[in-house]
This record gives structure tokens, C-alpha cells and sequence, in this order.
């Protein structure tokens, strides 16, 4: 039996007591015979952060740095990806391991990651990303959505790919703009659903485009929703047109999300409207978050950090109060598992004892600070200690 007690420690930040793990979930007696004590020394205990969307094939970290001289364009930055992943040699088995060990170090222990599948590449970045999973079996969790960036209706043989990609393995069916992207939101709607249904997938799609053109895409993803019965497992990336300054319609949509339980995940950009979290709260639809792409062939930021990301949340929502930061903090952690639909979270007996303490006297200055992690756990195992993580990176 392997058993760690974390002493003086403040689950959510409340008053500080001894919290026992017995075969990886927290018990609610302390466990018979000997059992590892780790002092925390009064910090808070949250459970473990869910990045809900990521691209871990797509980082170049560990690579030398990346000029960037890209078009603003969406499909500028799509098209310089494909090929800057050849002329760099860029092998996703590599730069996942490395993403997710990072995460790691930040106390991530779910992952949803779209991975590209194209007729340029096929699917390595499926391959190379399931090789990492599997490797790091134990440590993370990591959830792989087919994500068809470059479009499956300008690109015929990529639906076969993706058909291909949901067989191999992948958790879920992904998709882009229907219509700013594909041209085409019919054709990709009927085929990101009909992937769906034949392999009894969930959905998760990127929908960047703003107001009218992304509501009206919006409806096609709620139509197909209801026509299949798909309630629950559907969920739309960044869904910028839900911060469009036309609330009373922007409401409506949101009464058909909450009402059709489509979920909604945000990466709180700088450079777009985003979704207005309180908004979502009020109505009731689950809400997690990711860190998108970072340190890649778009843009040279971000670290994996989902305590960082909450206070990105809060800056673009305007969360000031501390209960307001709390509802960022509650997005990376239990907003995402719920999306993710994962099973025994949080930090009650008999959960699974996926944790991370966190520096602060409160939650919402645990936010603010984001400081190194001084302990993750995963499943009751040490995988980050001091703000490294336990296994070193390829």
C-alpha cells in the first residue's frame, strides 16, 4: 500500500489541516502503517490544472529561436506552420514530450491538445503525440482531438485522414471556422458531424470567427448538436463572436448553448473579444480554459502556466474582486474537468489525488502571484517539486 500524508496544508484555501492519500486518492482516515508526511507548510492545495486547450505538436521549444516574419493573416500563420515544420525538421513526438513535461512543472495533470492532420503531413503529429501519451502514462493525462487546421474542404483527402486519425486512437474530431476558414460551412459541418457520429467522438471546434459570420456558424454547430442527439459533447474553442458588443443577441445564442450543453473554451487572447466568463456562469455552461500555442511558429509567448492563464482571464474579464479571480481559477480547474468530463476530480475523499500547491493566502493572490509550483502530485505521485519537474526533457 503506498500511503503520503501532506500536513498543514489548506485545501482551497481554508484553515490548514492533515490530508491522507492512500492508493493514489485522498482518504478520509490516516492511512495504517507507515506513510510518507510531507510538510506544506500552510500553502493552499487546489486539484491539479486542466490545460483544455493546447497544440502540442506545435511547440518549438528546446529548437533555436524562430524568426518570426509571418502575415496577420489566420491562414498566413496556417500555411508558414506546414511548411516551417519541414524546413526545421520538427518532430512532434520531441516537442509534445517537452510541452507536456513543462506543463507539468506548472502543475498540469489533464491535457486536451489538438494535434493537425493534413495532407502534408499526414499523421505524424497524431502518431508522435499518442508515443508521448503513452510514454508519459502515469505522469499526465492527455486527451488528443484530430484537428484538421489547414481545412478539409480546401484540402480533399484530409477527411479521410482525420477518419483514419479517429481510428488510430484520437479522443476526439476537431474543426475551423466553417466559414472564414473553409469557405464552406455546410461541407464542414456535415463532415466534422458525421466523423462524429460513425466513431462516437466528441467535438470540439476552433470558431475564431467574430460577430455576425461566427454566430451564424454558431447556430450550424447548435442545429447539428440537437439533429444528432449530440447534448454534452460538443465543445467550441476561443468562440470570439461571444464577446461581440451586440449582448442581446450574443444572449440568445448563449440560452441555446446552456440549454443544448455545448461547452465553451477560451484561451482569453489579447488580441480578440472573448467570452464574458460571468456571463457563462450565470447561464450555466461549462467553461474551461488553455494556453493555446505557445512558443511556436505563431507567436513567441506563454508558458503552460494554467495559474498565469487564470489571471489572464481575470485581466480580460475585468475580475477584480477576490470571488471574481476565484471564478478564473475555478475555469483551469474544475470548469475544465467538467468540460473534459473527468471522472473523480477535485479534492474530496475517495477522489483522485491530482493537486498542486500553490503560494498565496488566498486563492485570488495565488492567482495574482502564479509562483513556481512547490509541489504537484499526480494520482498521490510527486511529479514537480520546487517548480521542476521530476523527469527531465528530451
Amino acid at each position: 500500500m503506498t500511503a503520503t500524508t501532506l500536513k498543514n496544508v489548506r485545501p482551497m484555501g481554508a484553515e490548514a489541516i492533515d490530508l491522507h492519500i492512500v492508493e493514489g486518492r485522498f482518504a478520509s482516515a490516516a492511512p495504517e502503517g507507515e506513510a510518507e508526511v510531507v510538510d506544506c507548510g500552510g500553502r493552499i492545495l487546489v486539484p491539479g490544472f486542466v490545460e483544455a486547450h493546447t497544440h502540442l505538436d506545435k511547440s518549438l521549444l528546446g529548437l533555436p529561436w524562430y524568426r518570426n516574419e509571418v502575415g496577420p493573416r489566420l491562414i498566413d500563420k496556417i500555411d508558414n506552420e506546414r511548411q516551417v515544420k519541414v524546413s526545421l525538421g520538427l518532430d512532434p513526438q520531441v516537442q509534445s514530450e517537452r510541452h507536456a513535461i513543462l506543463a507539468m512543472s506548472y502543475g498540469c495533470t489533464h491535457i486536451r491538445s489538438h494535434v493537425d492532420v493534413d495532407t502534408h503531413h499526414g499523421l505524424a503529429g497524431i502518431e508522435g503525440v499518442m508515443a508521448t501519451r503513452e510514454k508519459l502514462t502515469g505522469l499526465i493525462d492527455i486527451e488528443i482531438v484530430a484537428f484538421p487546421q489547414s481545412g478539409m474542404m480546401r484540402r480533399p483527402g484530409t477527411a479521410e485522414l482525420m477518419d483514419e486519425a479517429l481510428s488510430l486512437g484520437a479522443d476526439l474530431v476537431g474543426g475551423i471556422d466553417p466559414c472564414g476558414m473553409e469557405h464552406d460551412p455546410k461541407g464542414h459541418l456535415d463532415t466534422v458531424f458525421a466523423l462524429a457520429e460513425k466513431h462516437g467522438k466528441p467535438v470540439d471546434i476552433h470558431l475564431h470567427e467574430r460577430d455576425a459570420l461566427g454566430w451564424f456558424s454558431m447556430e450550424e454547430i447548435i442545429d447539428r448538436t440537437v439533429a444528432l442527439g449530440m447534448q454534452g459533447n460538443v465543445s467550441i474553442s476561443h468562440a470570439f463572436c461571444l464577446g461581440a458588443l451586440d449582448r442581446a443577441y450574443v444572449a440568445g445564442l448563449q440560452e441555446k448553448l446552456a440549454e443544448n450543453r455545448i461547452h465553451i473554451l477560451t484561451t482569453a487572447p489579447a488580441s480578440a473579444p472573448v467570452p464574458l466568463v460571468k456571463e457563462l456562469k450565470a447561464y450555466g455552461i461549462l467553461t474551461g480554459a488553455g494556453c493555446d500555442g505557445i512558443r511556436d511558429t505563431w507567436g513567441p509567448y506563454g508558458n503552460s502556466d494554467m495559474l498565469e492563464k487564470a489571471m489572464h482571464i481575470g485581466m480580460r474579464n475585468n475580475l477584480r474582486r477576490d470571488d471574481e479571480v476565484e471564478l478564473a481559477l475555478e475555469i483551469c480547474t474544475k470548469g475544465g474537468a467538467a468540460v473534459l468530463g473527468l471522472k473523480d476530480y477535485g479534492l474530496g475523499f475517495g477522489c483522485r489525488a491530482d493537486c498542486v500547491l500553490v503560494e498565496g493566502e488566498t486563492l485570488a493572490e495565488a492567482v495574482a502571484l502564479h509562483a513556481p509550483r512547490k509541489l504537484v502530485l499526480k494520482g498521490g505521485r510527486v511529479i514537480t517539486r520546487d517548480g521542476k519537474c521530476v523527469i527531465e526533457a528530451p
